[in-house]
């Protein structure tokens, strides 16, 4: 039995008849003989009966019609509770976000509203999305030139954030204003572990000096990268805005390669009418913002 089904026995017997009850719920009185015969089968003593031209319900009929009302006001009362849930502006809403952009956007969200449970999960890029079933919203970056997130997730671009060079500031590469595949392909590297966004451009800068690059240490924390940097351990690439500056690290754009990368915020469609949820949005779209907008 369901809810339809049970609705149907309650009109038919407050009513007195199957083209009553099609009339009250707008239905043609076949689909109400067929809800009728559907509910039937799921109870084995009969739930109706003619008394005349009438259709009334048996005891049995009558008994399942008032458990029914309770059975409707039980739902009811379940949909109001979905509905404050979806409505709440400041409901409980989990966050996750790799390294860079949790030091980067989380302070600010803080700021922005309460309700926030934040988690850090660094994982290569086709592994965001499958995070979306744990976390409301996972904040996930891809290269500007990679494939885009699939289908089952809900995308929000926040911000498309330039990647430089990272030379410590006593380095020759420092002095100048901006670096090209060839200055930099001789150079000792710091980059990612295999598998993150970041190598692809690593390889592309490879290519287009046509030289292997020397990649002699593998680590995945900006901060960690630059203290790196900044000991002349190699270079790097640093994203512009997201990554905290080092005193004794310069960042040079490189032209020649694509190097930026998209900040998204992904979700299950599903959650998308959530209230918190948008509000939460909307505090990302402020927050990148500002990162963007704020002097380095």
């Amino acid at each position: 039995m369901d809810e339809r089904q049970l609705r149907v026995l309650r009109e038919v017997g407050e009513l007195g008849s199957v083209t009553a009850a099609a009339d009250a719920l707008f239905v043609t009185p076949s689909a109400i003989s067929q809800q009728l015969r559907l509910l039937q089968r799921s109870i084995p003593v009969p739930l109706t009966e003619r008394d005349g031209r009438r259709v009334v319900l048996t005891a049995a009929g009558q008994a399942l019609a008032s458990a029914a009302a309770d059975v409707e006001l039980a739902l009811a009362r379940a949909r109001h509770a979905v509905d404050e849930f979806i409505d709440q502006p400041n409901g409980s809403v989990s966050i996750a976000a790799f390294h860079s952009a949790a030091a980067a956007f989380f302070p600010l969200l803080l700021k922005a509203g309460a309700g926030l449970r934040l988690h850090d999960e660094d994982v290569p890029q086709d592994e965001f999305p499958a995070l979306t079933r744990e976390y409301d919203i996972v904040l996930a970056h891809r290269l500007d030139h990679a494939v885009g997130w699939p289908r089952t997730v809900a995308v929000a671009q926040l911000l498309r954030e330039p990647l430089d060079v990272a030379v410590p500031v006593d380095h020759p590469l420092a002095s100048k204003r901006m670096l090209t595949p060839r200055d930099v392909a001789h150079e000792p590297w710091i980059t990612v572990h295999d598998g993150f966004p970041l190598m692809a451009t690593i390889e592309a800068i490879g290519a287009a000096a046509n030289h292997r690059l020397d990649l002699v240490h593998r680590v995945n924390e900006f901060t960690v990268v630059t203290e790196l940097v900044a000991a002349g351990a190699g270079l790097a690439l640093i994203p512009r805005w997201t990554a905290r500056r080092h005193p004794a690290v310069a960042l040079r754009p490189l032209r020649g390669v694509h190097t930026r990368r998209h900040i998204d915020a992904l979700h299950r469609p599903e959650h998308t009418p959530r209230q918190a949820l948008r509000t939460t949005l909307t505090h990302l779209h402020q927050a990148a913002t500002t990162i963007r907008t704020t002097p380095h």
